[in-house]
């Protein structure tokens, strides 16, 4: 098992306080946590309500190094020095998150673990196809269905409102979503720019990259591409190939 802390472009932790509610803690990029605080003060109104940045705890992502699928039952309580940990809510294969007072070792919380770094975490979920944070899912870009929110516990077909409802709501009903973000693997490592567009051995367009590190990322592929042979253009008119996959832990009824 491995623990490692968000960082980079990863999880800060805004704390709301209601006044007859316990607290709620939300988890964002941290290049976002400004403009979240902004948004979250407009539908204040006169309730009293703090919004404010929890700089006094770290965020953890704990990962399984070994059969992720067993990842959600793997702790039975809260460890002694964790204030929270539970179940990553996204995908099994993800782990657990935890928080913990910002100057607690992680390695004396959960045992049998060593700490990891960023990069070896963001390659893990690159790997699942778990996009995080504005890179990823760039605002006023990404699509909910697209992005495989619904997969990840990211979206409430039951209540509402919120912006883009009704456009969800109709897409999800129908049935019929022709793109998805799938991770892609690169035959070599070379830089590749964001939004680079991903072709078909035909010249057809599959699609485009969205983010990712060294060999590994995400893209936003057509569904009948994902299986074929794909490459994307770079620098001085050479093309690099790229393989694409549906990740595992996908529902196996779907057809998307």
């Amino acid at each position: 098992m491995t623990s490692r802390k968000n960082g980079g472009d990863s999880a800060s932790l805004l704390h709301t306080r209601l006044e007859e509610e316990p607290d709620i803690l939300l988890e964002c990029d941290v290049s976002a946590l400004e403009p979240l605080q902004k948004h979250l003060k407009v539908y204040k109104i006169r309730k009293k309500v703090t919004i404010a940045p929890c700089l006094h705890l770290s965020l953890w992502a704990v990962l399984p190094l070994e059969q992720p699928e067993d990842a959600a039952c793997s702790f039975t309580s809260c460890p002694d020095g964790a204030l929270i940990l539970t179940p990553d809510p996204r995908a099994v294969v993800m782990g657990w998150r935890m928080v913990t007072d910002k100057n607690k070792n992680p390695l004396e919380v959960v045992e049998y673990s060593q700490l990891g770094y960023d990069k070896d975490y963001h390659r893990h979920r690159y790997h699942q196809g778990i996009p995080e944070g504005v890179k990823d899912l760039p605002p006023g870009i990404a699509l909910p269905l697209e992005s495989n929110l619904a997969y990840m516990n990211g979206i409430c077909f039951s209540k509402g409102c919120y912006l883009g409802q009704e456009l969800t709501a109709r897409t999800h009903h129908t049935g019929v979503i022709r793109k998805r973000l799938v991770p892609v693997r690169f035959s070599s490592v070379v830089p590749i720019s964001e939004g680079a567009e991903v072709l078909t051995q035909a010249g057809k367009s599959a699609g485009r990259y969205r983010a990712g590190q060294e060999d590994i990322g995400l893209a936003l592929l057509r569904l009948v591409y994902v299986k074929e042979e794909l490459h994307l253009k770079i620098a001085g008119n050479a093309q690099i190939n790229l393989s694409a996959s549906i990740p595992e832990w996908w529902p196996k009824a779907s057809n998307n």
